[in-house]
């Protein structure tokens, strides 16, 4: 299965935990390079710790860490620097492809007017 959600020093409920699993859905669906996305629910007094573990296709890992007074809120802003992350990559990804591509059409039009 493609997503996992795990829960440390607590048990959360069945909303939080299905709660989880929407948000990383939505990563699976914009992502489709994503093979496997691990969400992990931690709770220390009032601290509510949420950690994304993504992982995707070539090697990539995806990690990010954020706390907040309430779960839901831990949940969504890890989500969204996971996704910051996942973008940046994929972006990065797009650019080098168009700059080979500018590269070897240069190349291509210097062979033919030499």
């Amino acid at each position: 299965m493609p997503i996992s959600v795990t829960a440390r020093h607590a048990r959360p409920g069945k909303a939080t935990i299905e709660y989880a699993r929407t948000e990383a859905e939505k990563l699976l669906t914009e992502f489709p390079r994503v093979e496997h996305v691990h969400v992990i629910l931690d709770s220390e007094k009032r601290r509510r710790t949420a950690e994304v573990v993504v992982q995707a296709k070539n090697r990539v890992k995806v990690e990010s860490r954020e706390s907040a007074d309430r779960m839901p809120a831990a949940i969504d802003a890890a989500m969204d620097k996971a996704e910051r992350q996942l973008r940046r990559l994929r972006e990065k990804v797009q650019e080098r492809r168009r700059a080979k591509k500018k590269n070897t059409e240069a190349e291509r039009l210097r062979g033919a007017t030499q």
